[in-house]
């Protein structure tokens, strides 16, 4: 308990610990991070930003290595998630790495399917995935979204197969599984390793999930 208090004192003025976070029930002590799960075993990594009531949780594969160090989501300059966010107006006002916790207050989320930051993805083990997939199955059942938005089909395939025992193709946009109640939608990665895919292609997706959104508020999803 006092390595976990310790480590939540660190969160509140630094988001750059070493924490293993969604291996416990958020904390609920007043004044500590919403986004904080208790669990301490010494990764390098980034906390969650999750709330029960989200619009949107976006879902990572892992944290980049840049990004962690600077303890910001999409922190990479050639990753193209800020971009493509901005331009596709998720949010009333533009948004970057340095305000990404910001978009809880528009209803939008942060999480990742394994949590240990790495330079590249072809760094994490299957054993991560096997082990990452269902601790995130369990965090999104508590909060809820109205949408869980996978970054790129390889996150949501691994999240398949290690959470649900499922394989097959996956496509771009709407899923035809849930995660609980919440729709599930896919875009294409904006890793610059993706480079295939146009930025116009990722804006035209997110305005998409903007779309669903919008109808799911009007409680026609």
């Amino acid at each position: 308990m006092k390595a976990t208090r310790v480590a939540l004192d660190e969160l509140r003025s630094s988001s750059r610990v070493y924490l293993r976070i969604g291996l416990a029930r958020p904390w609920k002590r007043e004044g500590y991070p919403k986004a904080c799960w208790t669990q301490v075993t010494g990764i390098y990594t980034l906390p969650d930003y999750l709330e029960p009531g989200l619009d949107i949780v976006f879902v990572g594969i892992n944290p980049g290595w840049r990004s962690a160090n600077e303890g910001h989501y999409f922190a990479t300059p050639r990753n193209r998630f800020w971009p493509a966010f901005n331009a596709a107006e998720l949010t009333p006002a533009p948004l970057g790495p340095e305000t990404d916790s910001h978009a809880l207050r528009y209803g939008i989320g942060f999480t990742d399917l394994v949590k240990r930051a790495t330079r590249q993805m072809a760094e994490l083990k299957t054993a991560e995935f096997r082990e990452g997939a269902p601790v995130l199955q369990g965090k999104l059942m508590d909060c809820q979204p109205r949408v869980v938005c996978f970054n790129g089909v390889s996150g949501y395939k691994n999240y398949l197969r290690f959470a649900e025992s499922t394989t097959g193709a996956v496509e771009i946009g709407l899923q035809p599984r849930q995660i609980g109640r919440s729709k599930v939608f896919v875009v294409p990665s904006t890793s610059p390793a993706n480079a295939a895919v146009s930025l116009e292609e990722i804006v035209a997706s997110l305005r998409e999930l903007k779309g669903l959104v919008a109808t799911l508020e009007d409680g026609d999803g």
